[in-house]
This record gives C-alpha cells, sequence and structure tokens, in this order.
C-alpha cells in the first residue's frame, strides 16, 4: 500500500514516522549532521508518499516538491530492515505518475546514477558533493506524457 498526503493532512504521528526514517537514513546512518528540516516539507505543494508497515512506521519514503512549472522528488529514504522489496522504486514510479507531464528533477547520490536511470532520469549538470557524499544532478530526460 502507497500513502500520499499534503502537509496539512498529515496526522502527528505520520510526520514524526517520515522525519524519523529521514533522520535515521540521512543523518545517522550517512552520518551527515545537515538541516533535515529545510521548510520544503510544509509547501503546499509538496506531497508525501511513503509505504507503511503493520505497525504502522515508514518503511520508505519520498517527497515531491513543485519547482514552477517543474517537479522535483526527494528524500528517498528506505529503512534498512525494509531494503531490497523494491519499495523506493514503487515509490520513485509513483512519484513520477504524479508528475506526469511535468519535467522532473532529483539530486541523486552518485552510485545511484544508473538505478535513477532505469525511470528515465539523466544526467543534468556537473558532479558535485553535498554534505560530504558525491551527487549529481539528473532530469527525466523528456517530460512524461500527461
Amino acid at each position: 500500500m502507497i500513502v500520499e498526503k499534503r502537509f496539512a493532512d498529515l496526522t502527528p504521528a505520520e510526520l514524526y514516522g517520515l522525519l524519523k526514517l529521514r533522520v535515521d537514513v540521512f543523518v545517522v546512518e550517512q552520518t551527515c549532521p545537515y538541516p533535515e528540516l529545510d521548510g520544503r516539507d510544509a509547501e503546499p505543494g509538496t506531497l508525501h508518499v511513503w509505504v507503511p508497515g503493520d505497525g504502522g512506521e515508514v518503511l520508505s519514503c519520498i517527497r515531491v516538491l513543485e519547482n514552477g512549472e517543474d517537479r522535483a522528488i526527494g528524500r528517498v529514504a528506505t529503512a534498512a530492515s525494509a531494503r531490497g522489496r523494491g519499495l523506493s522504486a514503487q515509490l520513485v514510479a509513483r512519484g513520477l505518475e504524479v508528475c506526469a507531464g511535468r519535467t522532473v528533477d532529483i539530486g541523486a547520490q552518485a552510485h545511484l546514477e544508473t538505478w535513477y536511470a532505469r525511470f528515465g532520469f539523466g544526467r543534468s549538470g556537473p558532479d558535485y558533493v553535498e554534505d560530504g557524499i558525491p551527487h549529481l544532478p539528473m532530469r527525466t530526460v523528456a517530460p512524461l506524457p500527461r
């Protein structure tokens, strides 16, 4: 089951679960002290998409952002205990469906370039380092049909 909600519709428990997973993966596991709460989660156009576990915990999540006419998918995270099940792939595919007809950007960790390429993303600029991790900008090669 995939759940999709805007910030205003999230329950406190759902918001906590999303933020806990992201902090567990990006801050703790990847040892990157950075401002996880960047203000974009609460934007009216941001869509939070996730897969809940049997106990209601968040197993995998993404967020879809509005960037003018374009969209961005970010904060792709999966709990260590839920990896290998294809949950992130399901969520990225769903995010692209939600963005149909729009150009979609993603800031990918460099080692995931070929993984994102299978969804139609291609390199859109030079590599960069973010929080000590090599990244690259990627964009859907052509806008998906509406």
